[in-house]
């Protein structure tokens, strides 16, 4: 089976693309820079096809172009991460929207997009799917607004949309900001303290490869689609994550909670029901 990767070079990207080759599936792979891509370890087991989401997406039949793939794998999204860029829905969103368009208007008939739990706004506590999204920041209005964008164009298309929206993951590729990216390199530097945020706020946290395994489990089957969540449904404290990372890689650094304020762009404890996800995943 023929699965199209876009994003294929990023954080979740590399790993999914692992998955789907190590389960026998061929692999299209399509990302901004050729060059980035030669320097990963699966460049030579996958078609790899350079492309600007949104450049030329309404002239060129990209369904051809992508050599016809069975499934869509769409994980691509500039601008992270600034959350708070109002280019998220001036300029990402129409691209993206025009990208997956011309993708399924020309024959494309399996759609999986990752979205963000971002989407569910200033809520806390347990976030189902059946919850009305609340977005309060750029990156997650154009999310859900693409969401709903595609929505309607099932209305006159017939495809299947697997909507995964992502919640807190960590592991090999993460962006150099993110949390346990800083914190490896505060201990590389031998320093003797780490600043971070008070640490009581209360999030959902999966390794990127297990992320990856149930984006892709989920992209092949059909028998669950619409939202779904991938979390863990077990909320932990940001402080006592980084305590067990700490031990399980044998780390001795002083923790300066409360350097950093809390962020304002999410609330302060927030974790994802992951039932419908459990269901999509059964063999």
């Amino acid at each position: 089976m023929k699965i199209l990767v876009t994003g294929a070079t990023g954080f979740i990207g590399y790993h999914i693309i692992h998955y789907l080759l190590n389960n026998g599936y061929e692999v299209i792979a399509t990302g901004t820079s050729r060059e980035k891509a030669m320097q990963l370890d699966w460049f030579s087991r996958v078609t790899f096809v350079e492309h600007f989401t949104g450049k030329d997406d309404t002239q060129t039949d990209l369904y051809i172009k992508f050599d016809r793939p069975v499934k869509l794998i769409h994980l691509a999204w500039p601008g992270l991460p600034d959350y708070k860029s109002p280019a998220h829905i001036e300029e990402y969103l129409p691209a993206q929207y025009a990208f997956l368009e011309n993708m399924i208007c020309n024959g494309l008939k399996d759609v999986t997009i990752t979205g963000t739990c971002f989407e569910y706004g200033m809520k806390n506590g347990l976030l189902t799917e059946n919850m009305e999204p609340e977005p309060a920041n750029p990156y997650a209005v154009a999310k859900d607004s693409l969401r709903r964008q595609l929505m309607m164009l099932q209305a006159t298309h017939s495809f299947s949309l697997k909507w995964i929206r992502l919640f807190y993951m960590y592991g090999k590729g993460q962006h150099v900001k993110s949390l346990i990216i800083q914190l490896d390199a505060a201990l590389a530097k031998g320093e003797n303290t780490f600043n971070m945020s008070g640490g009581q706020q209360v999030r959902d946290y999966l390794p990127v490869e297990k992320v990856a395994e149930n984006i892709a489990r989920i992209a092949m089957q059909n028998k669950i689609t619409g939202i779904i969540n991938c979390s863990s449904n077990k909320p932990v404290t940001v402080e006592s994550m980084v305590r067990e990372y700490l031990k399980q890689v044998g780390g001795k650094i002083e923790l300066n909670l409360g350097y950093y304020p809390y962020p304002d762009y999410e609330p302060m404890e927030f974790w994802g029901d992951n039932t419908k996800m459990l269901k999509a995943l059964e063999n």
